[in-house]
């Protein structure tokens, strides 16, 4: 079975579409032993955990009570923090259920993609990626990934390059072709 068929067939082509239309090559591989967690995908590419680009979705929430996705493509090796992530969008962060996570962006858990969301996301893409000369995404599904860079996925994504770990430097100004958008900038609002 390849990378787009099967159950997670609709998004990992929904992740290869976007690749191509952004002139990234489609290079998803798929991995039958799973790459869920940073840790399962540095293990399947043969990478350190710091060249996994993970995708952690949060549930933000306007001042007006529009919810909508938040997507941080973080460093496998870190960990995000939330307050960071709201200083920079204006928006309440919580945790994103994984129901909703499928609704609002189209991907299980384990295999958010940085492009091809359902849901136009807020993208922040952390400050630590830029260390890596290459990095490796979620294709769509817990067993696909993609190599690319950190600026090739900010590019792709139309995300904002800001400092959101855990453990580095409190929230920067974000560095991105554009400003963190408006927390209502778009905004339809999601299941409940």
């Amino acid at each position: 079975m390849s990378a787009g068929e099967g159950k997670d067939g609709g998004s990992v082509a929904r992740v290869r579409a976007a690749l191509r239309a952004a002139g990234h090559p489609d290079a998803v591989r798929e991995f039958p032993e799973g790459t869920r967690s940073a840790a399962d995908a540095a293990r399947a590419v043969g990478c350190e955990v710091g060249g996994i680009a993970k995708s952690v979705i949060f549930r933000g929430t306007a001042p007006d009570g529009t919810a909508r996705p938040v997507l941080v493509v973080a460093s496998g090796a870190h960990s995000v923090d939330p307050e960071k992530v709201a200083a920079l969008t204006g928006l309440s962060i919580g945790r994103a259920e994984g129901r909703w996570v499928r609704e609002a962006t189209g991907f299980a858990i384990g295999g958010v993609a940085p492009v091809g969301h359902l849901t136009p996301p807020v993208v922040l893409v952390d400050e630590a990626l830029f260390a890596q000369a290459e990095v490796w995404a979620a294709a769509g599904s817990p067993r696909s990934v993609f190599p690319s860079t950190a600026a090739e996925l900010l590019r792709m994504s139309g995300g904002t390059r800001a400092a959101v770990s855990a453990d580095g430097p409190g929230p920067m100004p974000p560095e991105s072709p554009g400003e963190v958008p408006h927390p209502s900038a778009g905004t339809q609002p999601l299941p409940g």
